[in-house]
């Protein structure tokens, strides 16, 4: 190359180069621009596939060096490995687990589904990080060494933690948060399933409870990245395989899917009140004990090890169980059965503090379910009925769209996970049927019913968690500005006890207003509290910050939910 070209070819270098410095440079000081974030959302789709691969193979190999075989064949190796190795196993794990989760964690819980769901509609779109990565690290231990439970609730936090380094480092308003953690989680449910089109409906449904034309298009770039990834290593496959083809014969046969829908809701409720259950029995036995916190998954491996000697399905994520029913290998009272052990070893699991997520358990679960309720119902009429296959896939998303709270995407996912697109009406009212029923004996899903019982209310909607997201301090008069109330009136309202703390949110805020009927009530940071034993009337007067106005409290509501309106319907 002449000097010439070769200067050309360098300036032009240097050229581009400057340009990508001073591109980045805008879009961390004024945030990206349409195109950007579309790169962004490539870029973060990429990062999620490969932290959900990752995490996938990471489970293969752990297994494969402890049981010598990965979930593909694990229950069929569990039963021929001692019975010593098959029960000590999960102990260990579990006190590994519980020494990661005490150390790295404010509460020892594994972070999951419900903490992203928490992040979008609370925190802008950000996750815990520190408290994420201890999680996926708790939960590949967990799954390698004999836990019962699924890899996509910690793989989705993991994508959320991508996403919350993303938006932190360019300083992202609160709605393109949410967008780049949208982004995240359709590419690891897309990688982890390698289904695309569900993966980028799961982040609309269940993380970001909307569908709003802005995010559509970078959330389903980014499912389609975390689908490449995937297919890198693993080709066009599908998770599973059916062995003979479905078959409807739709007038007679569809009455038997409507009442599949009913019992699959049923069996999801059973599943998530035993999980819940089992962690309210946990905490009830932690509470007011000294016990170390990596006791409680310690004990729950034992009991998983114990369980597993006889039953080694329960080993692992499942698919080797939910394989073998939909191709109908597992009779009716062993499907019957293992579906109940199933269950036990997930609530062990999950109450146990372990690691891990619910919704592949939801899937051995259903196709169980499924398959009996086929065996049944096909022996009842045999010369009318299609295969029992079609009973086991519809009873797998009836199931596990009961548990989510997520008809649309989970019936997509049954669907790209088998390849089977010709059963489609009687896996949507197989799905439809449960999910109505299911949400009246649980609120809404698993994952907003663990939200409930911390006391955030997400499910009924943004005019009851912006509340309680909004604090009062963001509307707060000083006491010395033009328009506040005179200092005496402030002094006396402080006085008989009419007054806000400073830390309250704005539905507390509302609810002291609808007691007391004030036009304003002061806010007041309280003295420390007195020793035991010392006078309370030495105390200090508690310092009065300023005032808040009921108009402004409602005004600052109003406000709060005309934003969440243009995002959603943007």
């Amino acid at each position: 190359m002449s000097s010439g070209k070769r200067s050309w070819v360098v300036r032009g270098w240097h050229y581009a180069i400057g340009r990508c410095r001073h591109a980045l440079r805008v879009m961390l000081e004024h945030g990206p621009n349409k195109l950007e974030f579309w790169f962004l959302a490539l870029l973060i789709g990429v990062g999620a596939g490969f932290a959900a691969l990752g995490f996938r193979l990471g489970i293969s190999a752990l297994q494969r060096t402890i049981y010598g075989a990965d979930d593909l064949t694990l229950a069929s190796a569990g039963a021929h490995l001692p019975w010593y190795w098959v029960l000590v196993v999960p102990i260990i794990g579990g006190f590994v687990v519980g020494v990661i989760l005490d150390r790295f964690t404010p509460d020892g819980r594994v972070r999951s589904v419900p903490d992203v769901i928490e992040g979008a509609a609370l925190d802008g779109g950000r996750v815990e990080v520190k408290a994420g990565l201890a999680s996926a690290a708790a939960s590949l231990i967990t799954l390698g060494s004999g836990g019962s439970s699924g890899r996509e609730g910690p793989v989705v936090h993991l994508a959320g933690v991508i996403s919350t380094l993303v938006a932190s480092r360019i300083k992202a308003s609160p709605m393109t948060g949410r967008d780049l953690l949208g982004c995240a989680v359709a590419g690891a449910v897309a990688a982890s399933f390698n289904a695309p089109i569900a993966g980028a409906l799961f982040a609309h449904e269940v993380v970001l409870r909307h569908f709003a034309i802005h995010s559509f298009a970078p959330i389903a770039i980014a499912a389609v990245a975390g689908t490449v990834i995937n297919r890198l290593e693993f080709g066009g496959l599908t998770e599973f395989t059916l062995t003979q083809q479905a078959s409807l014969a739709f007038n007679v046969e569809l009455p038997a899917f409507m009442l599949l829908g009913l019992v699959s809701a049923l069996v999801a409720a059973a599943l998530m009140k035993a999980v819940l259950s089992a962690d309210a029995l946990g905490n009830h036995l932690m509470a007011g004990r000294s016990w170390p916190r990596w006791i409680r998954p310690t004990v729950a491996g034992g009991l998983l090890g114990l369980i597993a000697i006889p039953f080694p399905h329960i080993i692992g994520v499942g698919y080797e169980t939910t394989s073998a029913a939909l191709q109908g290998r597992i009779g009716l009272s062993e499907a019957v059965i293992f579906a109940v052990v199933k269950a036990v070893a997930v609530a062990i699991t999950l109450g146990g503090r372990m690691g891990g997520g619910i919704f592949s358990p939801a899937l051995v679960m259903g196709s169980l379910t499924g398959l009996a309720f086929g065996i049944v119902a096909t022996g009842i009429l045999p010369d009318v009925s299609g295969s029992v296959n079609l009973y086991a896939l519809a009873g797998m998303g009836a199931v596990g769209a009961a548990v989510l709270g997520a008809p649309i995407s989970t019936a997509l996912i049954v669907f790209e996970m088998t390849g089977d697109w010709q059963t489609g009406i009687a896996v949507m009212t197989a799905v439809s049927l449960s999910s109505a029923l299911a949400s009246r004996l649980v609120h809404r899903s698993f994952f907003l019913t663990q939200l409930e019982n911390r006391g955030v209310r997400i499910a009924e909607g943004p005019q009851v968690w912006l509340p309680q997201k909004m604090r009062i301090t963001a509307i707060l008069r000083p006491i010395t500005a033009e328009n506040a109330p005179p200092a005496d009136l402030v002094r006396n309202l402080v006085a008989t006890g009419k007054a806000l703390t400073e830390g309250m949110r704005l539905y507390q805020a509302l609810a002291e207003f609808e007691r007391t009927g004030a036009a304003f009530l002061p806010v007041i940071r309280p003295p420390e509290e007195a020793d035991q034993g010392d006078d309370p009337d030495s105390l200090p007067d508690p310092e009065i910050l300023g005032v808040v106005y009921h108009v402004d409290a409602l005004r600052a509501l109003n406000q709060a939910l005309a934003e969440a309106a243009a995002e959603e319907h943007g």
